[in-house]
């Protein structure tokens, strides 16, 4: 994945990011897999959230793979 790639995940996670400070979490990009998983750092309140799983899925996944063409999935890497 190029940098215009991962500037286009960093866009699609900078629209999301307010949401989730809002709850007192926070989001961070950590890379794309050779396989276009997109891996990102659950902060704060979203790392030990019960529904952090329900928030990344639909939530942060549905919305970067909106976006960015060819993401297979996003996982917390914790």
């Amino acid at each position: 994945m190029g940098k215009d790639i991962e500037n286009e995940i960093e866009a699609a996670i900078d629209e999301i990011r307010p949401r989730l400070q809002d709850d007192g979490g926070d989001i961070e990009f950590v890379g794309v897999t050779g396989d276009n998983v997109v891996q990102v750092r659950l902060r704060g309140a979203c790392a030990g959230c019960p529904g952090a799983v329900m928030t990344l899925k639909m939530g942060v996944e549905r919305i970067i793979k909106e976006r960015v063409p060819g993401i297979k999935s996003v996982e917390n890497v914790g």
